[in-house]
């Protein structure tokens, strides 16, 4: 049985991955903001260890985990959740570039500090779940690329800083996916949102997984995940 910690288990990819961990019969546990979300998650998946630590303060994590208890070993560490706030860089403002990059590249980055000496221990492996914006940046999208391309920087130094520690890192970077972040990116464009033309949060489960489950002579580094054609 593996143990395995995941950001943003509550919806989208994140649920989607937690759910196949879940029944296959490993280990979880998942960050929650508040003790509201954390007895959700905790209803959901019995058996899971709720963490309560809000990733829009990441100078508050090693407080708040210091007065929880944590795994002993982790074989992987997944950082799914994210934020997203569309506009140009004339319109966006110092509290929208702080509240994205806080949840979508410190957080992940102070998680990682924090819980490095449980994944050396087992040799486990750190996934990023990023985003197309992680290797392109268009009109509009300044912030979330911005936090994005960090993730992607992050994800790279990780990597090369620990492999001799036997830790893998992984990048995955999804295209337009059927979530409620995407309903909210559709809405703030100014679109109807059509979740059958876009990416099944399971799909993007599947890729997850996928690097997970790889054998210890191999590493992914990078996956990217583009909507297929659906046919519909």
């Amino acid at each position: 049985m593996a143990t395995h910690l995941i950001t943003g288990a509550g919806s989208g990819i994140g649920e989607a991955v937690a759910q196949r961990l879940h029944e296959r019969g490993d280990e979880l546990w998942l960050v929650a903001r508040d003790a509201g979300r954390a007895k959700e998650l905790a209803a959901r998946y019995p058996g899971a260890h709720p963490l309560v630590a809000d990733l829009e303060n990441p100078d508050r994590l090693s407080w708040a985990f210091g007065h929880q208890t944590l795994p002993d070993r982790l074989d992987s560490l997944l950082h799914i959740a994210g934020v997203s706030d569309l506009g140009t860089v004339g319109e966006l403002t110092p509290k929208t570039w702080t509240r994205t990059l806080a949840v979508n590249l410190l957080s992940p980055a102070e998680l990682t500090r924090l819980l490095l000496p449980q994944l050396r221990i087992s040799r486990g492996h750190v996934i990023f779940v990023n985003s197309g914006a992680g290797l392109n940046a268009r009109a509009e999208w300044g912030a979330y690329a911005a936090s994005k391309h960090g993730l992607k920087a992050l994800a790279d130094s990780l990597r090369d800083e620990e492999h001799t520690n036997g830790v893998r890192v992984t990048s995955v970077y999804p295209g337009r996916v059927a979530t409620a972040m995407q309903a909210k990116v559709q809405q703030q464009e100014g679109k109807e949102y059509t979740p059958e033309k876009w990416i099944d949060p399971r799909s993007v489960a599947t890729t997850v997984l996928l690097a997970l489950d790889l054998p210890r002579d191999a590493e992914i580094h990078d996956l990217s995940v583009r909507p297929g054609y659906s046919g519909r």
